[in-house]
C-alpha cells in the first residue's frame, strides 16, 4: 500500500476521451506532467489488441513519471501490466482478484452503500471508494447517488483510505473533503468538450493545487 494516498485522483477513462477528442496516451503524459501520484485507466469497451498497447505506453509513462498507474475491472490486464487494480461489485471479488495479482499490488473496491462498505471491511483490499456522491454522465448504469451526508456518515465505518466519485468538480469538492474523503476521483471536470492537451494539463494542476492547500 502506499504511504499516503493521494488526494487527487485522476481518471483515464477512454470514452470521456474520445469525446473530448484527445489521444489516450498524450492525454496520460499531459496529466503526468501536471504532477499527479496515481492515475487510473478505465476502459468499459473490448480490449483488443490496440488498447493493449495503448495501456502499455500509459503504464511506462506512469513507471517513468512515478506514479501509481491503474487498471479498471481487469486483474489479467492489471497483471500483464504490473499494474494495480481497482474492482467494482460486479467484477471478478476481492478474494480472486488478489489471488490473481498477488499481495505486492494495491487493489481498490467500489462500494455504493453501507451494506457494501461494511462487507469491504473483510475484503483484501488497500482502498475503497464510495459513490455516486453526485449525479454523474460518466456512468453508464449509474447506482444511486450517495450524497455528502451519507459520506460523512459512512466514513468512520471504514479504516481504509476512501476514494470519493462522481459528478465531483471544483465547486463541490470542498464538501467531500470535509465530510472525510481521503482522495478525490475527477473524470468530467478534466475532460471537458472542447479541450486541449494543454487545458488538460493545466486543469490538472489546478486539481492538484486545490486538494493539497
Amino acid at each position: 500500500m502506499m504511504a499516503a494516498f493521494p488526494r487527487f485522483y485522476p481518471i483515464l477513462d477512454t470514452g470521456a476521451a474520445a469525446r473530448a477528442g484527445l489521444d489516450l496516451a498524450k492525454s496520460a503524459e499531459a496529466l503526468l506532467d501536471a504532477g499527479i501520484g496515481i492515475l487510473q485507466l478505465r476502459h468499459k469497451d473490448h480490449f483488443d489488441r490496440k488498447m493493449f498497447e495503448t495501456a502499455q505506453e500509459v503504464a511506462a509513462a506512469c513507471r517513468e513519471a512515478g506514479a501509481l498507474f491503474v487498471i479498471n475491472d481487469r486483474a489479467d490486464m492489471a497483471v500483464l501490466l504490473d499494474a494495480a487494480l481497482h474492482i467494482g461489485q460486479d467484477d471478478l471479488p476481492a478474494p480472486e482478484s488478489r489471488a490473481l495479482i498477488g499481495t505486492g499490488r494495491v487493489l481498490g473496491l467500489s462500494t455504493h452503500n453501507e451494506a457494501q462498505l461494511l462487507a469491504s471491511n473483510d475484503e483484501p483490499v488497500d482502498y475503497i471508494a464510495i459513490g455516486p456522491l453526485f449525479r454523474t454522465g460518466s456512468k453508464r448504469n449509474p447506482d444511486a447517488v450517495v450524497g455528502v451526508e451519507e459520506l460523512a456518515r459512512l466514513r468512520p465505518l471504514t479504516g481504509r483510505p476512501v476514494v470519493a466519485i462522481g459528478g465531483i468538480n471544483r465547486e463541490n469538492f470542498g464538501s467531500v473533503l470535509q465530510a472525510g474523503a481521503d482522495s478525490i476521483a475527477v473524470i468530467g471536470d478534466l475532460f471537458a468538450p472542447g479541450g486541449t492537451l494543454k487545458s488538460l494539463r493545466e486543469r490538472a494542476e489546478e486539481w492538484m493545487r486545490l486538494t493539497n492547500e
